[in-house]
């Protein structure tokens, strides 16, 4: 189905029409209703999910259960102020940010000043690294701070809701063209740093708990995705972390690896040092 509505011209047509904001609101408060819930069953068992960590046994509506809540200590963060721990569950691809250069998101280029729309914020991150923690169905879809410090203020992008799935970046922007919100993080052992996340098709609540300034902790929820995969991006200064092997090896492949929210993706280099760069130019 998805590669009729990319790959030909009635398919397109047709999906301006799924894409438009009309559309997304009524998914929306259908999966908020009660008539939801009767395909929960159909969708746990479709996605292959694992509900035994959740910490309800039933839910209300559809979005009741798709940003259910879990069980202390289902997702454990690592509390070694050397660890950069994956903000969500989903699927890790690391790519380094070269000034002017062009990052493919599964066929999809775009630079890094399209992704926030600031070519002064963007050339901050010359030279360091951009991780895209990619969600699917039948991933947790809550995320959180990996890493502890200071939100200093909250971006929201509108766009064309786009699926992030593979078939979708043959044709479209998808990353340019998708609703995003954006974070700049002043982090106590990563310096600055940019938390995106993007949403997708039929997904237009990006709901995060603190639009302002806020002071967070490591593994402190940010917020969460409704109905649908959906996107987290880091983007990180240069020389602040070093990426495990096995990462770097996949990413240069141009595979992604299964990652699990709180769990250390790389090494924070000297973490035990407040070292500032100059604050980025939004």
């Amino acid at each position: 189905m998805l590669t009729a509505l990319y790959g030909t011209v009635t398919g397109r047509r047709i999906l301006r029409l799924l894409t438009a904001p009309w559309i997304s609101r009524a998914t929306g408060r259908f999966m908020d209703s009660r008539l939801s819930r009767c395909i929960i069953t159909r969708f746990v068992k479709k996605n292959g999910i694992d509900v035994s960590d959740a910490a309800q046994k039933s839910w209300p509506t559809f979005n009741a259960f798709f940003t259910r809540t879990l069980k202390d200590g289902a997702r454990p963060v690592d509390s070694d102020p050397a660890a950069l721990v994956s903000p969500a569950d989903g699927w890790l691809k690391a790519w380094p940010i070269r000034k002017g250069s062009v990052i493919t998101v599964k066929d999809v280029p775009y630079t890094v000043a399209e992704l926030l729309r600031s070519e002064g914020l963007a050339a901050h991150f010359d030279g360091g690294t951009c991780l895209v923690f990619r969600l699917t169905p039948r991933d947790y879809h809550r995320y959180v701070y990996p890493d502890s410090g200071v939100q200093l203020f909250n971006r929201r992008i509108d766009g064309v809701l786009h699926t992030v799935q593979p078939v979708a970046t043959e044709h479209t922007d998808v990353f340019v063209q998708n609703s995003r919100e954006y974070s700049l993080l002043s982090a106590d052992h990563l310096g600055f740093a940019v938390m995106m996340e993007v949403g997708a098709l039929l997904v237009g609540k990006i709901r995060n708990s603190h639009p302002g300034m806020h002071r967070f902790a490591r593994g402190e929820e940010k917020g969460y995705f409704a109905f649908g995969g959906s996107t987290v991006v880091l983007l990180l200064e240069p020389g602040r972390i070093a990426l495990p092997a096995h990462i770097k090896k996949a990413s240069a492949q141009g595979e992604e690896v299964k990652v699990r929210q709180g769990e250390a993706v790389a090494k924070i280099i000297r973490p035990d040092r407040a070292a500032r760069s100059r604050s980025p130019r939004q």
